[in-house]
Order: structure tokens, then C-alpha cells, then sequence
């Protein structure tokens, strides 16, 4: 048994739901569209729960902006960077909004204006394999939830966007795939009426010695929490949480963060980053969303890249009268590959790059994360242009490069400028319980009380310069060294 389609789509996410609907407003001639879904339950997800302004623009381009309608949607105005006992707010510019919500409802109000498209057929059923003939791929075989036989799905054209699991990225890749990395996992919760340190604002906290945590209020009771643990992971995830990562966020938190460990299982997802590479290597199918691009998801930056990416595809398809031209759709693809690399290029540089800053592992990457916070303390075009950047307002690497290696010259400029913090152990019993250090002489040192080593900030002296000076080099090179291999993944076109 057999069924003949124009558009074949593998996968109902965020991306295969937004380009069946897109493609089903064609003014040309309609096409007959199948979508494919494993399971159109509500899916149950950690990540992708944070939609960026630039994605809620190109949700409304598509005409899908209803779907944020009637799921409890919180609007987010911007970021809280939080560091000890330092704040910093950082605002979308001009009153841009971005929206943070239940991933599985916002993919369920997707799936049901797909179900009203016209030309639409929504089908729940396994992919199991592709089918090919003459070395081109001319549909699939699938297995519907209510059958056990494999069923034949034949297209024109074949979209694969089954997700960050993909099971058939290497098969459409080829040789040309690029190879993925996971560096750690975001460890994820849900608190109940949590305070955040500012109301309908991501929080960013950034933990000494750890990754970052990410939280932000995803329904009216609902705050998601997002711990980022490297590999290897701990077996005991909530005693890593409690013990290394609670002391370190806003005292407000630490109640709310007990309770729902206590309650509820914490739950991992893997932070991949998979560059994108050309889509030439097998005709009559192409991959789109997680199963061909992904990046760390710190910036919440995945769902805005992968709605972009439906909006300027749709637009080219929707000027192909025959999918079955492989010469036509070769410079389909070739378009598109570069008229999204001013979004994608930028999100996805920045992801990794700032992942790397804000994790701090090691002693440029914390001189790096110190200048950057700084960075944003100064406010104005500080604040308005990276925040453009991460929110997919402002695409533009050039724009992204100058503000990056701004930060690695300011880090540098604050190692001499500014009081550094460094550590020493309380001097004896007496002065650790009182909280004040025995010491004379040096009215530039400075104690922090919170902790039971003593935390002392000192400005360099001239005799620190020459040790500064090779820190200053070293930590230049990390910054081209962070950013030059990002850049290459996103300009190598073969």
C-alpha cells in the first residue's frame, strides 16, 4: 500500500508543523502535503520553552502567531545576569518582546493549525526507513500507531526534521556530514511560584568553578530551571545541585529549588552543537531544524533559527513548479544556505562563544567572564548591542565579532584597572568567625563574609604587570581561539 504526496515531512516539532502550515498558504497551484509524527501527544521536553522576539516575528510572518495564544504564555522583556551578590539587567531594546511557555503546548498549538491547513494530511505513524530509487529518495516507510504493517509515503520531495536524534542525518549527509560535540547537559526542573530576581526577565546565573544556571518563568505558577553540568555527569544530580550550585544563586531560590527537588526527578538533555553543512549529497530530500543545525541552547536561539529557516525555505519552494527538478532545487538550497547565515551564523556563533565565557573553565576563560559582566555593567550600546545579537534583532557576525573581542580587550584592561579577586584562608579561628581578616597595612584589600574561605579583592601592583601582561596574551589567544574555529564552521561551504 501506497500514498502520493508533493511534500513529504518527517517529524511535527517546532519546524515540521511551521512548514506544513507555511506550505499549505501557497498561492500556487496547492500542494498535497503529509505530515509524519511518532506520537502527536504533548511532547515533554526540558528545552525549547524560550521563543527569542526575532522567532516570535517570523511566527507571526508565518501565521502562526495564534499558537501562543491560550498556553498560559509569559512575555520576556530581557535577561538578569546574576553573579554573588552582583545584578545586572539587560533589557530587549525598544520594548521588544520575546514569549516563554510549556514546549509542549506551544508544539500542540502548532499541530492544530496544521490540522486545519488545507491540503494537510497530519498522520501519526513510525518512520522506519527511506526509500530510494535510482539514487534518489522518493519517500518513506512508516508504520502507523494503529497498524503493524509498514506503509509506503512517496513525495516529490522528502523533509526530514525528526529532531536533534535524528535517525536519518547520516544517511541524508553522507560524507558532508559534519560531526557533532556535547560538551555537558542541562539538568532541568520545575519550580513552583518562584521569586526571580527580576519578573518577566531570563535569569542567567553564573556559578564559580560550574556552568551556568538559566531560569525563567514558563506559566503563571511554572518557573524552569536549567543547570548546566559538564561531563561526566555526577550519579547524584540533586545532591550536585543542592551542595555546589544552590549556595551560589539568589536567596530567594533556594527554597523553591529544595522543594521541587524533593518532589520531582531531575531530568537531562544533552547540550549538542552540530555546525551546518551543504545539502547536495542525496536528491529528493533535505534536513531542516535539529536534525541539520543545532547549538548550545543557552541562548535560546534554537526555535528563532529553526522558524527562520521555515520562512525563507517556504518562500523559495513556494516558486518551484516541479520538486522532482533536482537543478531547480539545488539553487533553492544553495539560496537558502546563504540567506540564513546572517541569523543562524550569529546564533549559533554566539551560543558556543558565550557558553564558553559564562562556563569559565580555566583561568582566561574567568578573566574572560569577569570582563564580560563588567562588560554589561557599563549599559548603553554594552548592553543593547549583545543583547540584539542573542535576541536575533541585530543579525550580523560583523556585529558580533566587534562586541566579542571588545570584551576580550576590556578583560584585560579591567586585570590592571580593576580590584582583582583572589583568595586566601582565614589567618586564624577568631578572625574567620568574626568575618573581618587580621591584616594591616593594605587598605586595598577587601573581605567577603559569605563563605568560609576569605575572599579578598587587591589591586595589581606594578610588580603583577609582567604576570598580567602573559595573562593578557593568553587570554587574547583564547578569544580567536574561541571564535576563529566557530567562525569557520559557519563559512566553509563544502
Amino acid at each position: 500500500m501506497s500514498s502520493q504526496y508533493d511534500v513529504l515531512i518527517v517529524g511535527a516539532g517546532i519546524a515540521g508543523s511551521a512548514l506544513a502550515h507555511a506550505l499549505s498558504r501557497s498561492s500556487a497551484p496547492r500542494r498535497r502535503i503529509a505530515l509524519l509524527e511518532r506520537s502527536l501527544a504533548e511532547p515533554d521536553r526540558i528545552v525549547g520553552e524560550l521563543l527569542q522576539p526575532a522567532g516570535v516575528t517570523f511566527l507571526n510572518k508565518l501565521g502562526l502567531q495564534d499558537a501562543l495564544e491560550g498556553i498560559d504564555a509569559i512575555p520576556v522583556h530581557g535577561y538578569a545576569v546574576v553573579q554573588d551578590s552582583r545584578i545586572v539587567h539587560i533589557p530587549y531594546p525598544d520594548g521588544r518582546e520575546g514569549r516563554s511557555f510549556h514546549h509542549g503546548l506551544f508544539v500542540q498549538g502548532l499541530r492544530e493549525h496544521v490540522m486545519r491547513a488545507k491540503g494537510v494530511d497530519v498522520i501519526e505513524a513510525t518512520v522506519n526507513e527511506l526509500v530510494e530509487e535510482e539514487g534518489r529518495v522518493v519517500g518513506v516507510k512508516a508504520t502507523r500507531s494503529s497498524k503493524k504493517e509498514k506503509e509506503v509515503f512517496r513525495a516529490d520531495l522528502t523533509i526530514i526534521a525528526d529532531g536533534c536524534f535524528s535517525n536519518f542525518r547520516s544517511t541524508v549527509q553522507g560524507l558532508s556530514a559534519r560531526p557533532s560535540s556535547t560538551k555537558s547537559h542541562f539538568c532541568g526542573t520545575i519550580l513552583k511560584d518562584a521569586r526571580l530576581p527580576i519578573a518577566q526577565h531570563g535569569t542567567v546565573a553564573l556559578v564559580r568553578g560550574h556552568g551556568p544556571v538559566l531560569l525563567y518563568q514558563i506559566s503563571e505558577h511554572d518557573t524552569r530551571m536549567l543547570v548546566d553540568v559538564k561531563d561526566p555527569v555526577p550519579s547524584d544530580l540533586k545532591k550536585h545541585i543542592i551542595t555546589e550550585i544552590l549556595p551560589s544563586l539568589p536567596s530567594q531560590l533556594h527554597e523553591p529549588i529544595r522543594t521541587a527537588l524533593s518532589a520531582d526527578r531531575v531530568r537531562r538533555m544533552p547540550n549538542s552543537f552540530l555546525p551546518p553543512a551543504p545539502q547536495t549529497h542525496k536528491r529528493g530530500v533535505i534536513l531542516l531544524g535539529d536534525s541539520w543545525n543545532m547549538r548550545h541552547p543557552l541562548t535560546g536561539g534554537g526555535m528563532t533559527v529553526a522558524l527562520s529557516d521555515v520562512y525563507i525555505l517556504s518562500q523559495h519552494l513556494y516558486k518551484i513548479n516541479d520538486l522532482q527538478d533536482w537543478s531547480q532545487m539545488r539553487g533553492v538550497l544553495d539560496k537558502w544556505w546563504w540567506e540564513r547565515k546572517g541569523l543562524a551564523a550569529t546564533i549559533n556563533i554566539l551560543s558556543i562563544a558565550l557558553y564558553d565565557v559564562f562556563g569559565a573553565d580555566g583561568e582566561c576563560l574567568t578573566v574572560f567572564q569577569e570582563g564580560c559582566f563588567r562588560y554589561f555593567e557599563r549599559g548603553g550600546e554594552s548592553v543593547r548591542g549583545p543583547v540584539s545579537l542573542l535576541s536575533g534583532i541585530a543579525p550580523s557576525t560583523s556585529l558580533l565579532a566587534y562586541h566579542f573581542f571588545y570584551v576580550a580587550f576590556y578583560s584585560i584592561w579591567t586585570l590592571f584597572a580593576h580590584p582583582r579577586r583572589i583568595y586566601a584562608p582565614p589567618a586564624n579561628s577568631e578572625s574567620h568567625m568574626n568575618g573581618t581578616p587580621k591584616m594591616t597595612g593594605n587598605k586595598g584589600m577587601h573581605s567577603d563574609e559569605k563563605h568560609s574561605d576569605m575572599h579578598i579583592t587587591q589591586i595589581p601592583s606594578i610588580l603583577d604587570y609582567p604576570r598580567l601582561f602573559w595573562l593578557s596574551c593568553r587570554v587574547l589567544w583564547t578569544a580567536c581561539a574561541i571564535f576563529g574555529p566557530l567562525l569557520w564552521t559557519e563559512i566553509r561551504w563544502w
